[in-house]
């Protein structure tokens, strides 16, 4: 059983970091899809993420079949789709909400492949998030953006059947996992790019630092610092005590991606937001609890 530690100023720390990061990750993808392109920025993101983790690569025996089908939902497939609609959105308050319905979709698939039994507290949580999503769709600072919110509902749905097969991986280490995504998202986005977006390949050697950051941004401080820091929070303590903390993410990726790019904030989309976000909260602790 897992000892109970005092969640004291460094563990709060860790959040307010890991929140940040993937709060303001939003932002930096937006930039690195405009100042490069979509598949191309996501092939330098995995290639900074594998060259990080490259000294932890290795066989994992008995595992190597789900780590590869891991690499290719999570390392390519859904850097195509996710950047991709940041690339066709301007709003992107409305995607950091509708990128929520991956928690909900993670249940719904668990419950149909799985065997996995709900009831009606985590039930109510997924019509929550979805009818909040759904709510998103009669906003009219958001009703422009039906293409990059059905690729964000769709990068969701990536992610939700990634979690399922990282489920059964739960011993392999974070950086050995997180290397063998990057090495399948490496070859796979950079096939993708040199394919589709060759002038933003052959452009590669006079990138500015500036346009690097934001890729450097996303790769070492919201894939590895914002994992590794809810790894270490999750062997300090109950999954049950960490896991509400992560809500936070999506509503300073909502008002700062509003506050950077000069996007409003409307009633409905704090509306549908609110019910999204307590459809997720619903979900994600009661799952936690579930599991603890």
């Amino acid at each position: 059983m897992q000892p109970t530690r005092p969640f004291g100023p460094l563990d709060l720390a860790v959040v307010v970091m890991m929140n940040l990061f993937w709060g303001l990750n939003i932002i930096a993808v937006k930039q690195s899809v405009v100042l490069v392109a979509p598949l191309t920025a996501a092939f330098l993101r995995q290639a900074i993420v594998l060259a990080v983790c490259a000294g932890s690569l290795r066989r994992v025996p008995g595992s190597m079949a789900a780590i590869s089908a891991l690499g290719l939902l999570l390392g390519v497939a859904f850097y195509i789709v996710i950047n991709l609609s940041l690339a066709l959105a301007t709003n992107l308050g409305a995607l950091a909400i509708a990128g929520q319905l991956g928690v909900p979709f993670a249940l719904i698939l668990a419950v149909l492949f799985q065997g996995e039994r709900i009831h009606w507290p985590r039930l109510t949580g997924i019509a929550l998030a979805l009818g909040g999503v759904a709510v998103l769709v009669f906003d009219p600072a958001a009703a422009h953006e039906g293409p990059a919110l059905a690729l964000t509902a769709l990068s969701s749905l990536i992610w939700a059947i990634g979690s399922l097969i990282q489920r059964r991986l739960r011993g392999v280490p974070v950086l050995t996992l997180y290397g063998w995504i990057a090495l399948w998202g490496t070859i796979g986005l950079g096939a993708a790019a040199i394919t589709f977006e060759p002038r933003a390949v052959a452009a590669l050697p006079a990138l500015p630092l500036s346009t690097l950051g934001w890729i450097a941004f996303s790769a070492i401080g919201s894939t590895l610092g914002g994992h590794g820091a809810l790894a270490w929070l999750l062997q300090r303590h109950p999954v049950t005590t960490v896991t509400p903390f992560t809500l936070a993410a999506p509503v300073i990726s909502v008002f700062t991606a509003a506050w950077y790019f000069g996007t409003p904030v409307t009633m409905i989309m704090l509306f549908g937001g609110t019910l999204a976000m307590a459809g997720v909260a619903i979900v994600t602790m009661r799952t936690a609890a579930r599991s603890a």
